[in-house]
């Protein structure tokens, strides 16, 4: 594959193709296996993990790239085959969660700053190495309108902070994911979509401005934002019809045309209504770029419940796995439909 940062991006958002984001930390993945009463044991990070880059059809068809965590990035298959070139072998690019989580904004109470630039172009050259060709970057921004957050230098830092990142990864050949979250599902997660729609739209102009401040290569990144969705307490939900509508009106108004694809977070949706609004908003006409998934959840729940953590069930685990990375394989081409769920 070409190591133009351009056209790994591209390879990044192929059609009809998305994104995995397999780079839960130990911490998180813990949660996860609560859920199916597995112990958190790297033998069984690795296995699970396997079962998902092993599943043939669907990394080969719906999956254009993984973002590993770091412990999962040096990790070897039963066989003993890396997991890089097993992501590599299926056609899909290998790439690594490079943050170092979002931590408390010194002077500015309940809000977060995300932290991991000290020692990062040291650290992307070594997983430039390892194999990596892109990158992840996750800024928190919470919606409490008691509070008064976010406060403008709570979304300037993220956003500088993004910007930063962005450029030492093109420094170092890498393709940076630029990912600023406004949460759905924060601590009181009851605003309505309009003020999502405000936040993020001031979130979003922010960022490509410190993008601008930094140089950064438009055409060498991929944006990874929310969409534009009440908070999980509101007291009105939105129809899926609505979110699409805005989530593209908000896109349109501040995502440069230069920039080659947006991959979407699910952001606590459930795996359905990501699949759906996804494929409403691509089946609403010609867009400047390319829309499609980067799902963790929203991807791996069904195939997580289904591996149960015993190898006699990776079969189920890898047809569940399958069935939501084909819907939404269909939904960014525009070509889903609620039928194709029970088919």
């Amino acid at each position: 594959m070409s190591e133009r940062l351009e056209d790994i991006a591209e390879a990044m958002v192929a059609t009809g193709q998305g994104i995995l984001a397999a780079d839960e930390s130990t911490g998180t993945i813990q949660k996860r296996f609560d859920q199916i009463g597995t112990q958190n044991t790297e033998d069984n990070r690795r296995a699970y993990r396997e079962m998902l880059f092993s599943s043939a059809e669907a990394m080969t068809d719906c999956i254009s790239g993984v973002i590993l965590f770091d412990e999962t990035l040096r990790q070897k298959a039963a066989d003993g085959t890396p997991f890089v070139e097993m992501i590599r072998k299926a056609g899909a690019v290998p790439g690594i969660k490079v943050d170092k989580g979002a931590k408390p904004l010194a002077g500015f109470p309940g809000e977060t700053v995300t932290e991991g630039l000290d020692g990062l172009r040291e650290r992307l050259a070594e997983y430039y190495e390892l194999g990596a060709r892109f990158a992840k970057w996750r800024a928190v921004i919470d919606i409490n309108e008691e509070d008064g957050h976010p406060s403008s230098t709570c979304i300037q830092s993220n956003a500088h902070a993004l910007a930063r990142y962005a450029a030492l990864c093109q420094e170092a050949g890498i393709v940076p994911i630029v990912e600023p979250e406004v949460l759905m599902d924060g601590p009181s997660a009851s605003h309505d979509i309009e003020t999502c729609y405000e936040v993020t739209e001031w979130t979003l102009n922010t960022v490509f401005s410190e993008l601008f401040q930094m140089d950064v290569m438009l055409e060498g990144i991929i944006l990874k934002p929310n969409m534009i969705v009440p908070g999980k307490n509101a007291s009105f939900q939105a129809s899926a019809e609505e979110v699409a509508e805005l989530t593209l009106r908000c896109l349109k108004a501040t995502v440069p045309a230069a920039v080659p694809g947006i991959a979407f977070l699910s952001g606590g949706q459930s795996d359905e209504l990501a699949t759906e609004h996804l494929h409403l908003m691509n089946a609403s006409g010609p867009l400047p770029w390319k829309l499609t998934f980067s799902y963790g959840r929203a991807l791996q729940q069904s195939a997580l419940k289904a591996w149960g953590g015993k190898p006699e069930n990776v079969p189920a685990a890898q047809a569940a796995f399958l069935h939501r990375a084909r819907m939404n394989g269909l939904a960014a081409k525009g070509e889903w439909n609620k039928a194709l769920e029970t088919a």
